[in-house]
């Protein structure tokens, strides 16, 4: 009989200690949430887009309700540029919770590129912490009007600038500069063939890409980028360029927006590589002008180096599209001839 009972206190000791190491499991459990609460999704809302396009990339991450997701600080999301990260309003879904931020990114190079991964933190209540990581995705960048075909993109930002009272009476002046040119003209004539003397003429002004490579070099030099004045640089950039459109192929680039100077420049018999060349000039202009958008002093110096190649492949040949070789070939020809004169 007393073995009986040594059995049964034996039986509850053992059932006692079974008791106490499931609650405490239990216990721990509650703790720390299962981690298959937690999850990230990513999502891309384009995988081909042309050069400057934007591209939202969403990353969702669902985590217990005693978490919170830290999203990193900065972002190297080479070779794509981070335009700007906006984190979304936490949502609660199937009794989680869910932390959610969009990404616009950007890029300048052709080809197919790659949206790198990046860590996101969750740290729990007790201050242990899990790192999750965001997927990578393929995009394709096509330079811009590759298809003529298709349909034409909409571009971000003002399209056309409304006639307005400064647009008409800057018309009036040119008018009046008109008739004063005309005059001066015929009196000039008048006095030749009364037997005046004519005073002679000065010297033939210099050639409009020789005043264009000047002005970026001058730009190149200065002190813009130093003090942080992205804006001001590219608005320069993008002045210097349309006026050595407006003398060398007589389009009035000053007072027309993208679309209007490259329609003039076809107009005007130039090459389609020349009009593709002063498009993504003229598009990375407007990007920080209009879109707020600041990139990296090297990508600034990049554009103007993109600036000089444009003038010197079309200062000679405004209806043919020269390859780099034919440029140099030119460039021999004309320092040949130079020689030749002196």
């Amino acid at each position: 009989m007393s073995g009986g009972l040594h059995s049964r206190v034996a039986g509850s000791s053992w059932n006692l200690v079974l008791v106490v190491s499931v609650s405490t499991a239990l216990a721990l459990a509650a703790a720390r949430p299962a981690s298959g609460q937690l999850s990230i999704r990513t999502d891309l809302d384009t995988t081909l887009v042309t050069v400057g396009d934007r591209i939202t990339l969403s990353v969702r991450v669902s985590h217990p309700g005693d978490a919170a997701v830290i999203w990193p600080d900065s972002l190297d999301m080479s070779p794509f540029e981070v335009l700007g990260a906006q984190a979304l309003p936490v949502e609660s879904a199937n009794g989680s919770l869910v932390s959610a931020a969009a990404f616009v990114l950007s890029a300048f190079e052709l080809g197919e590129l790659e949206i790198p991964a990046f860590d996101v933190d969750v740290i729990y209540g007790d201050g242990s912490r899990e790192t999750l990581s965001t997927d990578r995705f393929g995009v394709e960048v096509l330079s811009i009007g590759v298809d003529e075909t298709g349909d034409i993109r909409e571009i971000r930002g003002p399209l056309m600038i409304p006639v307005s009272v400064i647009r008409v009476a800057g018309w009036l002046i040119l008018l009046l500069l008109a008739v004063f040119a005309g005059a001066w003209g015929y009196r000039r004539w008048a006095r030749s063939r009364a037997g005046d003397e004519v005073v002679p003429a000065g010297p033939p002004p210099r050639p409009p890409h020789e005043i264009a490579l000047e002005a970026l070099d001058q730009l190149e030099a200065s002190e813009l980028l130093v003090r942080g004045d992205v804006k001001a640089f590219h608005i320069t950039a993008s002045d210097i360029l349309r006026r050595y459109v407006e003398a060398r192929f007589h389009v009035t680039a000053m007072e027309m927006t993208t679309w209007e100077i490259l329609d003039g420049l076809a107009r005007a018999g130039v090459g389609q590589n020349v009009r593709d060349d002063l498009r993504r000039f003229l598009d990375q202009c407007d990007l920080v002008k209009f879109a707020k958008v600041r990139p990296a002093s090297d990508a600034s110096r990049v554009l103007v180096q993109l600036g000089r190649e444009l003038v010197l492949e079309s200062r000679n040949h405004p209806e043919d599209v020269l390859s780099s070789q034919e440029v140099g070939v030119h460039a021999v020809a004309d320092a040949a001839g130079s020689e030749d004169e002196g």
